[in-house]
């Protein structure tokens, strides 16, 4: 690399180039793709190569840039002169060439569904992590050919290039980023749905039945496209990683990546987890990739993009993942009611709702969701969790207004049809009046107390007409307010809670709990020995605080509900037992 001053990017657009990507893996152990980019046709005096920072659906700032090595540009055999000119930005001098070759080597050893993993099985890559973006050529279709291992077989939703191996065409940038790989061993089934191909891949060992499995991800494709009247792609391919312990997904237009436990499909609660997950992402490919926030019309790749709108993406998306696998008849209402007494249970019981507005929550996302620390909790609320407890609430009320004659599906149905279709992005005014036009009411007081505001949420106020109510579990033992986690022999104290006994005597994240009055405890114990104990009781806590051993008084709160159920009522109203069953379709 040589150290030039940098000329400025270049704005004039050039209308064609041909770009040619050619990924290899020589050595899958070494988890290093090797990567040549080859273009022709060129004529600007300088290439600009930008490695994006994060990838559509997952709002961090990832900096994939940094696995980037051994990058070298020549042209006819002769060196290019290059530099370095941003944390993700190379610039070759290409003055009067047509012709330049680019190549680089990308590690990718970490097995997630927003990043690169290689090694001597497979090879997962996601475009974001792996291209560069050419500005000047954005909108210019891209070919990428894939070198495998012997017997290696390669699965993408990009279109073939007739009569060449194992290439493929991406239309533009943002088709490429949305086009995850899978190259291996992995196994592959082909299955349909209203007349179009899907594919099923799976990478790992573990205990997935697949032929049930098919059937119910058939259900839910049914459920989904009827809502929205049709499925908006021509194939799909769901693209399934069995590891370890890992839980996740991504979203794309025609796929999705999945992580999921190898042995998580034999428990049944685990096996409806998995079909939650499968709801959401498929969910996804209206909600988020078509129907998407002003601020995510158009992506930029170099920076983060920010939106007030995500409890809206991924809240309302996850309050749909857990009613279509009941619509589906993946599971009973039973289960979804438990499902759904877990989640709130979860909002409930995380302090930072009364801090952070799920609209702050989703601009921030950045910065906090994916950067959770000790104080966290305290301060912050997801805008999954919360944006799903918005949208329970906005579609009971939509339904108790309108007798089960509308309902937050006919707010999909809208958005699809005035933004979706077009992929026009909406803006948050736009959504507002949308969810408004809709319920017929003016929601400016409800945004301003639970999307703007911190108010608590009413969740009975809403359930009542329904026939259900949201009780607290009965809780014996007095108020502490810490969480252990027990790691390598220690009892490490992951939280403390805000103005809870524990914080107000000194007690910090990160201490080693000891003993409760001089006697050992693990976190294991903690809630039953506290049962010992009265509200207002005072009690000596011994810790090690940064390696020095240290006993607090703790005086002892109230009992507080750690867990809460929706349940039905005990006598409903007539009106209560057909909203119900209307709303619960059974």
């Amino acid at each position: 690399m040589t150290e030039l001053t940098a000329p400025p990017i270049q704005t004039a657009k050039q209308s064609t180039a041909t770009i040619n990507y050619q990924v290899a893996m020589p050595n899958p152990q070494n988890h290093l793709f090797e990567v040549t980019l080859h273009l022709e046709d060129y004529s600007l005096s300088t290439l600009d190569l930008k490695m994006p920072v994060w990838t559509p659906g997952s709002y961090l700032v990832r900096e994939y840039a940094k696995h980037l090595q051994d990058l070298s540009a020549i042209s006819h055999e002769k060196a290019l002169t290059w530099r370095k000119i941003g944390k993700n930005h190379w610039q070759v001098d290409t003055d009067g060439i047509s012709e330049v070759t680019v190549k680089y080597r990308i590690f990718a050893n970490e097995l997630t569904v927003r990043t690169n993993h290689l090694d001597s099985t497979h090879g997962y890559f996601n475009g974001a992590a792996i291209f560069f973006r050419i500005p000047e050529f954005d909108k210019q279709p891209i070919n990428v050919t894939i070198q495998t291992p012997p017997q290696w077989q390669v699965t993408t939703t990009l279109p073939v290039v007739e009569k060449q191996q194992n290439t493929f065409v991406a239309a533009d940038f943002d088709t490429l980023v949305d086009s995850p790989f899978e190259i291996g061993t992995h196994q592959l089934y082909d299955f349909e749905v209203r007349g179009k191909p899907h594919q099923l891949a799976i990478w790992g060992k573990g205990n997935v039945k697949v032929e049930p499995l098919i059937e119910d991800i058939k259900k839910i494709i049914e459920v989904e496209a009827d809502m929205f009247g049709g499925l908006p792609y021509e194939k799909y391919l769901f693209l399934l990683h069995l590891s370890a312990q890992s839980f996740g997904g991504l979203e794309h237009k025609d796929s999705c990546s999945l992580i999921y436990k190898r042995f998580g499909f034999g428990d049944r609660d685990k096996y409806e987890r998995f079909m939650q997950l499968v709801a959401h992402e498929f969910f996804h490919l209206w909600n988020v990739k078509r129907i998407r926030p002003k601020e995510l019309e158009v992506f930029d790749y170099d920076q983060e993009n920010y939106t007030p709108s995500l409890w809206f993406c991924e809240g309302t998306t996850s309050y749909y993942d857990l009613l279509i696998p009941l619509r589906a008849g993946i599971y009973d209402v039973s289960s979804y009611l438990n499902n759904l007494s877990k989640e709130i249970s979860r909002y409930q019981t995380t302090p930072g709702r009364k801090i952070q507005p799920v609209s702050e929550s989703s601009f921030d996302a950045w910065i906090k969701l994916y950067r959770q620390d000790a104080n966290s909790p305290n301060s912050q609320i997801s805008y999954y969790l919360k944006g799903e407890m918005i949208t329970l609430l906005l579609d009971l009320m939509i339904r108790s207004r309108h007798k089960n004659q509308r309902s937050l599906d006919d707010v999909m149905l809208k958005l699809w049809q005035q933004f979706g279709k077009d992929e026009i992005g909406y803006t948050a005014d736009e959504l507002k009046q949308i969810i408004e036009s809709v319920a017929g009411k003016d929601l400016t007081e409800f945004y301003q107390r639970y999307i703007h505001g911190r108010e608590e949420l009413p969740f009975n106020e809403y359930l009542e007409p329904f026939g259900l109510e949201l009780v607290e579990d009965n809780i014996d033992e007095p108020f502490l307010g810490i969480k252990v986690v027990s790691n390598n022999a220690k009892e490490s104290i992951k939280f403390v809670e805000s103005d809870s006994p524990a914080q107000i005597a000194g007690i910090d994240a990160g201490d080693e709990l000891l003993a409760i009055d001089g006697i050992k405890v693990t976190g294991k114990e903690l809630n039953e020995r506290l049962k010992d104990y009265q509200p207002q009781d005072t009690i000596e806590i011994t810790v090690f605080h940064q390696d020095e051993l240290r006993t607090y008084s703790v005086t002892l709160a109230e009992p507080r509900a750690n867990k809460y159920e929706v349940v039905p009522v005990e006598k409903p109203s007539a009106v209560q037992k057909k909203n119900f069953a209307k709303f619960l379709a059974v």
